[in-house]
């Protein structure tokens, strides 16, 4: 791999430093005099600084809000807070993300690291086959057999146990299986059961969910965000086809395929501007090239993706 960045890649840095400059000094007038100066350098200095503004506003929103909810923060925006929100690339934009998986890692039992498949052998003798950058917690006792998917995508091939059911959990949905195999996902707050053989039935703590019972080649599908669901069939070649390398999706959101593709490749995604995620889409992506799957993914509406380092990828309008 190259250390090279591209001249677009380079003034999108050449932008966030302005920006932070001009947030660690507002009332000074010579970062205002430096980004006017900058700006009018040429239309795509324009665009990229648009970008850039656009990026800072969405992080500094997140901020606020969490800082609303209690989470303590600095009093001001500072570096820190910036690096922190993702906006300076590279090593920075990695600062959130790290957390997370830290507390993550810290509830989990299994777990795999980005673009890592790993098949897990369970206790009881059934298997989990976990996808990238995902973490499983497991709980098995004299009566149950619990499993909590706490983030990413797994599958798994349940052995039969009539006196002790198979649960999965993931935020309020819960399948319950009897010698199945199937798999359970979370692509940014919407939930997917897919079954490959078997049955499963999946009860919920909220109210708008009815309990469903799917067989082979069913899925249920369930997003938090618009307390919506859906139900569908599909050919079990399709189900869990990421652990050969492929993608499926059958009428869904482009910020769950989005968070879907992103667990192949390292750093953090940001997408500029949040309607691009609410569209819908089917189709098959390769997610052995995620740069390339995450391109096809959001051209068709209108997006494009750029690298900047290796640790932060962005998805603007065009």
């Amino acid at each position: 791999m190259t250390d090279e960045i591209s001249e677009e890649d380079r003034l999108f840095m050449e932008a966030t430093d302005l920006m932070i400059r001009l947030k660690n000094d507002p009332d000074n007038p010579v970062p205002r005099r430096m980004i006017r100066e900058w700006r009018s350098r040429s239309p795509v200095h324009e665009s990229i600084w648009a970008d850039v503004a656009e990026i800072h506003g969405m992080m500094v929103k997140i901020i606020t809000d969490e800082r609303d909810a209690g989470k303590k923060a600095a009093a001001g925006i500072t570096r820190r807070s910036l690096v922190i929100a993702g906006l300076v690339g590279a090593g920075a934009a990695a600062g959130y993300p790290a957390f997370h998986r830290f507390l993550v890692d810290a509830r989990a039992d299994f777990t795999t690291d980005t673009g890592q498949i790993r098949r897990v052998n369970l206790a009881d003798g059934s298997v989990a086959t976990l996808g990238p950058d995902s973490a499983i917690a497991v709980q098995f006792d004299e009566e149950q057999r619990f499993i909590r998917l706490l983030q990413g995508m797994a599958f798994f091939d349940v052995t039969s146990d009539r006196k002790r059911p198979f649960r999965v959990g993931i935020a309020e949905l819960v399948s319950t299986a009897l010698g199945t195999a199937f798999e359970i996902s979370d692509g940014a707050g919407y939930l997917s059961i897919s079954v490959d053989h078997g049955t499963v039935e999946v009860t919920s703590t909220a109210a708008d969910i009815q309990t469903a019972r799917l067989t082979a080649g069913q899925w249920l599908a369930f997003d938090e965000r618009g307390r919506t669901s859906q139900f569908g069939t599909r050919d079990a070649s399709q189900i869990a086809a990421w652990r050969t390398g492929q993608l499926f999706a059958e009428d869904e959101p482009v910020s769950s395929i989005i968070a879907k593709i992103s667990r192949w490749q390292s750093g953090r995604t940001i997408v500029v501007n949040p309607s691009l995620g609410t569209q819908r889409v089917s189709g098959v992506f390769d997610v052995t090239d995620p740069p390339r799957a995450l391109n096809a993914l959001v051209h068709p509406f209108g997006g494009r993706v750029r690298m900047i380092g290796t640790y932060l990828t962005v998805i603007s309008p065009i």
